[in-house]
């Protein structure tokens, strides 16, 4: 069995945020275009050099994947010896992972974030045209805005310097994230897709200042309900997007001309590798149904709980993987002699070797699964925003101000997608509930659990946290040790 890790692919992975540490940092970076003599003197030369910018944000799903165990919808079974790994997979399940034994974790992540915010600040300076400025302004304030919703009191890195810089507060850090974005937005472009996919643009702000209004209250403790809905309305009514019909149409292998996609990170399978869904969710014995170059991994798979919360006449019910799986000719896979057919019973965190430990759990094939490839990785781009959630987001808003009617209307087009009947009056816990359905494994969900108040509650094998500090990821010990202003958040 080959183990998910986190790795950061920039070439500027080898440095630390050149304004967090006392080390030297001339290193040699590989991610950005020399600008020596005259290249770069040009808007056209210029829009060249951010090109590199946005690699590091193809590891948003890379960042992402591990720590979605965190919540109620993703789980990680020890499998025999696969998937043991120290039990890592089983604390961050259960909320009792440690700030030393599981750096990794959480290192990855926060460098993720920081040596991206590194290489954009080296590169504004050479940067004059404003819309281009105003572009990687709005990529830096993204990162900003993922290492405050991770970690809480983090850095505010937004020049080239030296030394130890401060750590600032979680209200100082979204502060700053809304001031940036709304200093850049005039000069954002207003095109989707096209040139500007994958890129940041006055939608992609929109939705960035949508998610953080809609968290306000947890992270300011000023709740902030009609500006995530001013924002989500400027998405809405632009006319740029679309709900699409079929709703699995958003996560093809080629994917980049869904019309409902805000922001995406372009994937590869040979020239921007890293999106390995297959690898993680499937069966060994499944390279033989899609005829694939290398076995599956056999380790994702959801929660049952959170699987049986799908209506059977639910069409995104069909994102899940059970029952009787086949090889690609039609013949029934057998394990050992047993039926390689999926249960969506998880019997337990650590399941004995054998057969069947090995098909419990639903598998999801959200995003489509390639058939008949060569390589680890897939062509599909990771979604990152997407139009469905902007209407959840602003029924979500509306509902918490009071406005039901309005509320409903919102819902009522996701639900009406996934053939299922209107809402006729909406809850708190039945937006919660939606929201699953429809954003599964799209990596907001302990983000939407934290802001609903149930990311501590008790779950299948997790009883229910004793204090809500596990809302926070714990500041990584590397940085700790790197940085003396920086102080471990409260419970760790």
């Amino acid at each position: 069995m080959k183990r998910i890790t986190i790795k950061t692919i920039l070439g500027c992975s080898v440095l630390i945020l050149a304004s967090q540490a006392c080390t030297d940092l001339s290193e040699t970076t590989y991610d950005v275009i020399p600008t020596s003599g005259t290249f770069g003197s040009t808007a056209n030369q210029q829009a060249a050099l951010i090109g590199p910018l946005y690699n590091g944000l193809g590891d948003y799903y890379g960042n992402k994947t591990n720590l979605n165990t965190t919540t109620d919808e993703q789980i990680v079974p020890t499998r025999g010896g696969d998937w043991k790994d120290g039990d890592n997979w089983i604390r961050l399940y259960t909320h009792t992972w440690d700030p030393v034994t599981d750096n990794n974790q959480f290192n990855g992540p926060w460098n993720w974030c920081y040596n991206n915010i590194t290489s954009i600040n080296q590169q504004l300076g050479t940067i004059t045209d404003a819309n281009l400025k105003a572009e990687l302004r709005a990529l830096r304030a993204f990162f900003h805005y993922e290492a405050m919703d991770m970690f809480g009191n983090v850095i505010i890195a937004d020049s080239v310097g030296a030394g130890t810089p401060k750590q600032s507060t979680r209200a100082q850090v979204f502060a700053y994230v809304e001031k940036e974005l709304l200093a850049v937005y005039p000069n954002l472009s207003d095109v989707s897709g096209g040139a500007y996919y994958g890129r940041m643009n006055k939608y992609v702000a929109d939705m960035i200042l949508a998610k953080m209004y809609l968290n306000a209250q947890v992270y300011t403790g000023t709740p902030r309900w009609a500006d995530a809905v001013t924002r989500t309305t400027n998405i809405i009514s632009s006319g740029k997007f679309q709900i699409v019909g079929d709703f699995f149409s958003n996560f093809v292998t080629q994917n980049q001309n869904s019309q409902e996609i805000i922001l995406a990170t372009p994937f590869d399978k040979s020239k921007r590798q890293g999106f390995q869904v297959q690898m993680q969710n499937l069966h060994y014995l499944q390279q033989l149904t899609y005829n694939l170059g290398t076995a599956p991994w056999n380790g994702f798979a959801a929660v049952t709980e959170f699987y049986n919360s799908f209506d059977d006449k639910d069409t995104r019910k069909k994102m899940w993987l059970v029952g009787q799986q086949y090889k690609a000719d039609g013949t029934a896979l057998i394990d050992d002699a047993l039926p390689l057919a999926y249960t969506p019973e998880v019997k337990s965190l650590v399941l004995a070797a054998g057969a069947e430990g090995r098909i419990q759990g639903a598998r999801s094939v959200k995003y489509e699964i390639q058939k008949n490839n060569s390589f680890t990785s897939q062509d599909n781009d990771f979604v990152v925003f997407r139009l469905a959630d902007v209407y959840l987001m602003r029924s979500e808003a509306n509902l918490r101000l009071g406005n039901m009617a309005t509320a409903l209307t919102d819902i009522n087009v996701i639900r009406k997608r996934a053939g299922m009947p209107d809402f006729t009056t909406l809850t708190l816990d039945m937006m919660l509930a939606e929201r699953g359905r429809e954003m599964a494994w799209e990596y907001h969900r302990r983000q939407d659990q934290i802001r609903f108040g149930t990311f501590g509650n008790a779950k299948r094998f997790k009883p229910v946290d004793a204090d809500n500090h596990w809302a926070l990821y714990p500041i990584p010990r590397d940085q700790l040790s790197l940085n003396p202003n920086l102080k471990q958040n409260p419970g760790y």
